[in-house]
């Protein structure tokens, strides 16, 4: 949601039709075709099932069209193609419209392992399965309209909700098993093998907690935290967000458990 990018997405055509070169498609293909043999071991089971019902393409990039008719007929959801990167308040606009922004364009060989920008792999990979889940769903919509209605100041803190859930959720299973929901890791080769080893620290949901917790976009996060379910979500969405938002910025931010980012000179 940051407005620097070093990518440029394609456009549809009067069709809606995207056309990408052979390179772009193996880059694709590349990407998921290693990540497929981590899903079913790390990936929570509500994102395996939505993987099965978009029955999506491994050997190209799919068309958005291919992913909307699934997401129509499972939540109502829809993607809507956008460029690289997009404000908060056209994210916010989209999500409260149970449509969910895809970047049209796929990340380089360079950053195959980890990408600061969200790219259609990290989109459509990586969070449109859990879209066709209820739970995940609404928790989506409730937090569009959320952003939609908040101030600017408001809207800093409540970037770290999705990003703590929906980006780098996890889900700790009855069995004490980690597994992962959220669509940040889910697309990211590196990500998924570090957020399952013991590098990182692993903190159960808490609200105010994760509101007042700094995060850096360009390095492998330092904290997790974890849900019981992917339907605790629907929980999440009962709870007074906005006066979790105005706690947090009256008692402040956790010193960062990273170094501050170095400045190109």
């Amino acid at each position: 949601m940051s407005k620097q990018t070093t990518y440029e997405a394609r456009l549809p055509d009067s069709n809606g039709y995207i056309a990408y070169p052979d390179n772009e498609h193996e880059v694709w293909q590349a990407l998921y075709d290693r990540q497929k043999g981590n899903l079913p071991q790390y990936a929570c089971d509500a994102y395996l099932k939505g993987l099965d019902n978009l029955a999506m393409p491994k050997d190209r990039i799919p068309q958005l069209g291919e992913i909307d008719k699934v997401l129509r007929e499972t939540t109502g959801w829809k993607t809507a193609a956008v460029p690289a990167l997009i404000s908060f308040e056209k994210f916010f606009q989209l999500l409260a419209n149970q449509e969910f922004p895809v970047a049209t364009f796929i990340r380089s060989k360079e950053e195959f392992d980890y990408l600061q920008e969200p790219d259609i792999f990290h989109e459509i990979f990586g969070h449109c399965p859990l879209l066709t889940n209820e739970s995940f769903a609404r928790f989506s919509h409730q937090y569009g309209k959320l952003g939609l209605a908040a101030s600017k100041e408001e809207r800093v803190f409540l970037a770290r909700l999705y990003w703590f859930t929906v980006e780098f959720g996890l889900i700790r299973c009855s069995e004490n098993q980690l597994k992962i929901y959220g669509g940040g890791i889910l697309s990211s080769p590196g990500e998924t093998l570090y957020a399952m080893s013991d590098k990182p620290l692993v903190k159960p949901f808490d609200l105010v907690d994760m509101l007042r917790t700094p995060y850096r976009i360009d390095i492998m996060q330092p904290v997790y935290y974890t849900i019981d379910s992917i339907d605790y979500l629907d929980e999440v969405v009962k709870m007074d967000i906005m006066a979790a938002v105005n706690k947090a910025r009256q008692l402040g931010l956790y010193p960062a458990m990273f170094e501050p980012k170095t400045k190109a000179c």
